[in-house]
This record gives structure tokens, C-alpha cells and sequence, in this order.
């Protein structure tokens, strides 16, 4: 295609601009914001896709503190906290110096009709867990980058259909890996380069301490708040009985929600906390495009109450490198790196991500058998590669997408979205 027809945001305001006052013949006044360092036409604009207790507290104001981007849109099926939203981001840009103090954000209460707005180019999708692959999956194919909160997807089925989606459709994409960053915790980048450069020697075991979750939460049915689209919440799980403690507290945003607790809408700690963690074994042993070659383990289930996920845990791994990964909630909470000339041991210390985050149950950071270990001069980590992405054609998934048909059956565990989310809201 000709280069010459692909043209920014800016070159085509400024030539709409300029042809506008050409045929009026009259001298066009342009505010400063639009064409000056803050003009829209050089932001991200950005599209918040649930507006709860994640949101609130970490994806919304790291979006925020961005000069690049503008939240233009918010999106929630909780008419109240859509409200919230859409007040907080408006009020953040009147009252920053050099944004548009009129900045109207757009609020939707279905991502799909979001997802149609040409202006946004990007999203954050801070959903419950059951909810992260198909607003990903319809994201790419509405031609959008994509943030979404960890874990990615309830099942390897989706998982699959999400990276090949977002590979064949070209889109850039991250997955809510927050130990991976510089801020606010640099300690794990620096352990993965220690024991990727080989300052224990070879690995050959890890530990990975984990949090648990309570047992219990109030299973008697409650009337469904007339601010909450409950039966779009469920999606394609099964129908149950609305419950404040199934759901998300209605008048909070900070507290721990009980879907966390529930295996219909998320899998408990081991994949809550455990991605972030198994993500820096991953990291440290240079197996993020791999996995383990053997895996064992058991844990204990609640028998009583609405919260079922599973309570204490032991699994061991096996990897084709030797390397034995064992993760049990018992270890003290953080990922221990294990060689023949060491260990090196690195967690959040006694930071939280979230105001409602479970105590981690110490305050060490970052230490090493010897001190010697992480006082060592390192050059830059061996191979850096973060997610494995492989194309194939998405055949008439892609096209029912795109016309706003529900989704085909994709998994037992992932059926076709039922008949209360085709056409009816």
C-alpha cells in the first residue's frame, strides 16, 4: 500500500482544519489544546473496560498519571460504579494543568457498544476473571490495542484463541504482570537477572509461597440491585442466585470482592497471586515459553458456604531443564531461587498492590544466601522474551465477532454465551 495514504490523527485534523477554512474563506481560530503539546490528536485515547476495586485502585490512575494517553470512555455493567468512573477521570482532567478542561468521557454499560467507537484506540480491561478473554478477543478484532488484567483467561482453550487472535490481528498487547516493572517493585527484575546470569549456579529448585482465601460468604439469595446488570455479569457461567457475596460489595471499591472466592468466575490464589509469582519463576528459569513437563499436587476445598475455591495447596513441577518448581501455602510468601552456590529469594516485601490485598506475612524484599550474591555486577539478563504468540486463521470466528454475532462455542467450561446476552439486556 502507499505510504503516503496513511495518515496520523494530526495530519488529518490539521488537513480537515485547513480545507474547512479554505472553503469559508474565513480565518479559523484553533484553541491550543488542540493542536499544542496536549492536543488529542497526539494522546492515546483510552477505553476503561470495569470500574471496580483493580480499576479504581492500580489500572485508572497508572492510566492517569500518563501524558500520552487520555481515558475517553468508561465502561461497567454496575450503573453506580460507572458513575464513579466517569465523574473521577472528568474531575482529574479539569483539574490538571494544559488538559481540555471540558473533557466529556463517554460511559457505556456493554463493552460491545464501546468497542464500536472509532475515536478510542486502546483498552484496559479490568474485569472479573471469567471476563478477560472475550472482551480481549472482541478488542482485537475491533482493531484496538489491549491492556488486561491478569490471569488472562479461565482456560487453555481461551488462552490459545486470545494469543492468536491478538497475533494475527496484529494488536499490541499486555497481560497485568505488575513484578515485572521498575515500579514499584525493581527487586524482581534484578533477582531474575541474578539467577539468569548464574550467580547461584544452575537452578534447581523453586518455592513459590502463595497467600490463601477464606472459606464461607453469605449464599442466601439477595433481590439484584437495579444498578447492576446482573444476568451480562453471569455471562456464559452457570445461572445462580445473585448475592452480594457472589458479586461485589455495593458500597465499596476497595474491598476484596467474593467472586475471587467462587471457581465459576476464578480459580483461587494459585492462579490469582500464583500468576504473578509463577510468572518470575517462569522469568528467572528462562521457561516463559515452555511450561513443566510434570505436574502433581493436591489442596483442600471448602465442604460448606458460597466461597469454593481451594484453600491449602501443594504442587510440584517438573521441567525439562532438572528444575523442580514447588508451590505451597506454607513457604513464606515470594519466589526462592535454589542452585548449588546459593539461593536468592525476592517477594513485595510488605507492600500491597490493593488497600485489600492479603498481608504477605513478612517484610523482606529481597535476599540471597550470601550478600555478596546481590551485591554482584551483572550485564543485561540473558534472552527477554515475555509470551509466546503463534497465528492461525480465526476462520468465521473473526467475521461472527465483527458483526456483533455471539460467540461460537468455544469449550465446555466456555459454551456459547446463552440466550439472556444475544439481543437482551
Amino acid at each position: 500500500m502507499n505510504k503516503h495514504l496513511h495518515l496520523s490523527r494530526r495530519q488529518f485534523l490539521k488537513t480537515s482544519l485547513a480545507g474547512a477554512a479554505g472553503a469559508s474563506l474565513m480565518p479559523t481560530i484553533i484553541p491550543s489544546s488542540v493542536l499544542g503539546a496536549d492536543a488529542p490528536s497526539k494522546k492515546i485515547q483510552i477505553g476503561q473496560i470495569g470500574c471496580g476495586r483493580i480499576a479504581n485502585e492500580m489500572d485508572m490512575p497508572g492510566i492517569l498519571r500518563q501524558n500520552s494517553a487520555h481515558i475517553v470512555a468508561v465502561c461497567d455493567l454496575d450503573s453506580k460504579r460507572l458513575g464513579l468512573a466517569k465523574d473521577r477521570v472528568e474531575k482529574y482532567y479539569a483539574g490538571k494543568t494544559g488538559s481540555p478542561s471540558a473533557l466529556v468521557v463517554k460511559a457505556y454499560g456493554d463493552y460491545r457498544e464501546l468497542l464500536k467507537s472509532g475515536e478510542i484506540d486502546a483498552v484496559a480491561i479490568s474485569t472479573p476473571d471469567h471476563w478477560h478473554s472475550e472482551p480481549v478477543l472482541a478488542a482485537a478484532l475491533a482493531g484496538k490495542d489491549i491492556y488486561v488484567q491478569k490471569p488472562l483467561s479461565m482456560t487453555l482453550v481461551e488462552g490459545r484463541e486470545v494469543s492468536d487472535t491478538v497475533n494475527a490481528k496484529k494488536r499490541a498487547f499486555q497481560i497485568g504482570s505488575q513484578q515485572r516493572s521498575d515500579s514499584p517493585w525493581p527487586q524482581f527484575r534484578r533477582a531474575c537477572e541474578l539467577v539468569r546470569n548464574g550467580r547461584i549456579g544452575k537452578v534447581h529448585t523453586v518455592q513459590v509461597g502463595l497467600p490463601t482465601d477464606p472459606s464461607g460468604g453469605i449464599a442466601m439469595e439477595q433481590p439484584v440491585p437495579a444498578n447492576l446488570n446482573y444476568a451480562m455479569w453471569l455471562g456464559w457461567t452457570p445461572d445462580a442466585p445473585y448475592t452480594e457475596d457472589r458479586v461485589h460489595p455495593q458500597n465499596s471499591l476497595t474491598a476484596r470482592p467474593g467472586w475471587l472466592r467462587i471457581d465459576s468466575y476464578c480459580l483461587g490464589m494459585i492462579t490469582g497471586w500464583g500468576a504473578h509469582h509463577m510468572d518470575i519463576a517462569h522469568w528467572g528459569m528462562d521457561t516463559e515459553l515452555t511450561g513443566p513437563i510434570e505436574a502433581d499436587g493436591h489442596a483442600e476445598f471448602p465442604k460448606t458456604g458460597l466461597w469454593n475455591v481451594h484453600g491449602p495447596y501443594h504442587i510440584e513441577m517438573k521441567y525439562a531443564n532438572g528444575a523442580t518448581v514447588i508451590i505451597d501455602n506454607k513457604f513464606e510468601n515470594g519466589v526462592r531461587f535454589e542452585g548449588p552456590e546459593g539461593w536468592i529469594f525476592v517477594s513485595r516485601g510488605s507492600a500491597k498492590a490493593t488497600a485489600s490485598d492479603p498481608a504477605t506475612g513478612n517484610s523482606k524484599a529481597f535476599a540471597a544466601s550470601s550478600p555478596k550474591i546481590l551485591k554482584s555486577e551483572i550485564g543485561p539478563m540473558k534472552s527477554t522474551c515475555t509470551r509466546a504468540l503463534t497465528s492461525t486463521s480465526t476462520g468465521s470466528t473473526a467475521s461472527a465477532r465483527a458483526n456483533g454475532q455471539p460467540p461460537p462455542r468455544r469449550s465446555r467450561i466456555a459454551p456459547r454465551a446463552p440466550a439472556r446476552l444475544r439481543g437482551s439486556r
